[in-house]
């Protein structure tokens, strides 16, 4: 399937890091869908005439990973299992291609709209928060956690697409071979059957991105990726919340057209 991937990509307009820092989109709203992967050629080949795709030394799919803080108590976990709509979360985001890594703090609110306020640092995963050093005093200046009570909670990586579309108006990340690592159950999980989905827009407006999807009947579906790998690697944790995204997941995850 790779192979059918990457001949869709290659004949897609291609945009720049450079061109793509005019769509950024910090502050933002979030849609997300999930999908079994088998899929994507075909969700590709009808985004490709209206789509540019990212490149990033001439690839268009790239390796991320994700280092997230919490609390012993694991509170931003518990905030969105409560249903909080003004919720917060924490990370170090790295893009492994390019070697920089951000520490990031991303901030929820009840109108749903995501706002991220990040800072470059040298480290792309921590043991504890002390070794961020200077950088706790963003943690104290942007988050509502105390910095110093912080602790690494969860790991993932996967690899990225990211494309926009020809009116410049919306930004589109395909999210795929996502696994987890916990450090408190040392447990690892896997899901490489199924891609996250992602639009970022800059307000609610009509999506040349949603139309496609529709056509393809995949539908929109909460999916935080911190909280589902928690569940994914901690039996102990309370997801009461999110048991119907899991049985969703589930059944994706079994689905007989996902490529082995």
């Amino acid at each position: 399937m790779l192979t059918e991937i990457t001949a869709v990509l290659n004949q897609m307009q291609p945009i720049t890091l450079e061109e793509m820092k005019n769509i950024r989109l910090m502050d933002r709203i979030d849609s997300k869908f999930v999908a079994p992967v088998a899929l994507l050629p075909q969700l590709l080949e009808a985004m490709r005439l209206y789509f540019s795709v990212q490149i990033n030394n001439e690839k268009r799919i790239a390796p991320y990973t994700t280092q997230y803080l919490d609390t012993p108590e694991r509170e931003m976990f518990v905030m969105h299992q409560n249903g909080k709509l003004n919720r917060q979360k924490i990370r170090i985001r790295s893009y492994v291609d390019s070697a920089v890594s951000f520490l990031e703090v991303k901030n929820k609110n009840n109108k749903g709209r995501t706002k991220k306020i990040r800072i470059p640092i040298s480290q792309s995963h921590i043991d504890t928060v002390r070794e961020l050093n200077e950088n706790m005093a963003f943690l104290d200046k942007h988050s509502v956690f105390e910095a110093f009570n912080l602790e690494p909670s969860l790991a993932n990586s996967f690899d990225r697409i990211t494309l926009v579309n020809n009116r410049k108006t919306e930004r589109i990340t395909m999210d795929l071979n996502l696994s987890f690592y916990n450090y408190r159950t040392g447990k690892e999980k896997t899901l490489d059957k199924i891609m996250i989905l992602e639009l970022k827009q800059d307000g609610w407006q009509h999506s040349d991105f949603r139309d496609i999807l529709l056509k393809l009947r995949i539908k929109q579906i909460p999916f935080s990726k911190y909280c589902m790998g928690l569940m994914f690697t901690d039996s102990q944790i309370k997801y009461n919340r999110f048991k119907g995204r899991t049985t969703m997941l589930n059944k994706l995850l079994t689905k007989r057209n996902n490529i082995k």
